[in-house]
């Protein structure tokens, strides 16, 4: 595998990590617990591959509208942002350095670039560049989407004592939600122009995660950082 491809294939999630590292304006993580999170994400890919193929053994791929959408809500897409999950909400969750809501955000976004950042190899390393190119625009959007949605319910969770149970579940099944249907409307073959949903949906989710970037960094300069 060449520079080139392996620079391809890291690129797109390294810069939205800088990207939502430079929304933590006001306090930031320190860089160790940053690059920790991040090899978490790595670390996930594997659990979240056996679990994928063990649950996957166990489905017919015929194209089946049912079929499919089991294999991509219940293996693939809980598989995955399960292994995820586990990290930011029984690791980073109970660091002190976790100490404002972004930091859910910030800490979650490391840990789904790092998935994203390694699952992007195996596949570039099989596919080329033009791999490399079709998942800067569709698979790397896809995990930061999921990323923040994770993280901002979790980074709620943990300064909310009221609804902290409500807001981690939906820190793991909105992810899980958007994953699994992301992924439904790519292997569906039913339909073939139901994929166009997939982007549709990825577009407004981004948009959405934009201003949720964009309210939270507000939310922690005017708070100072602190609850």
């Amino acid at each position: 595998m060449s520079y080139t491809v392996i620079i391809l294939a890291l690129a797109p999630a390294l810069a939205f990590c800088g990207y939502v590292i430079h929304k933590d304006r006001f306090e930031k993580e320190p860089k160790w617990l940053m690059v920790m999170a991040f090899g978490f994400g790595i670390f996930s890919v594997f659990p979240a591959a056996v679990t994928s193929v063990l649950g996957g053994s166990f489905i017919v791929q015929n194209g089946n509208f049912i079929n499919t959408a089991v294999f991509a809500f219940l293996v693939v897409a809980l598989s995955e942002e399960f292994a995820k999950f586990f990290f930011l909400r029984y690791i980073l969750y109970k660091r002190k350095e976790f100490n404002e809501p972004l930091d859910g955000i910030v800490y979650a976004v490391m840990i789904g670039m790092g998935f994203a950042a390694f699952e992007n190899l195996l596949y570039v390393a099989q596919g080329g560049v033009s791999v490399a190119l079709m998942r800067m625009l569709t698979a790397i959007p896809a995990h930061a989407v999921f990323a923040v949605i994770m993280g901002y319910y979790v980074g709620l969770a943990k300064f909310d004592l009221t609804h902290r149970s409500e807001l981690i579940r939906k820190g793991l099944l909105f992810p899980m939600l958007l994953h699994g249907a992301y992924d439904f409307f790519l292997l569906q073959i039913s339909i073939p122009g139901l994929s166009v949903l997939a982007f549709i949906g990825l577009w407004f989710a981004g948009k959405h995660i934009v201003y949720i970037l964009k309210q939270s960094s507000e939310h922690s300069s005017i708070n100072g950082g602190q609850q």
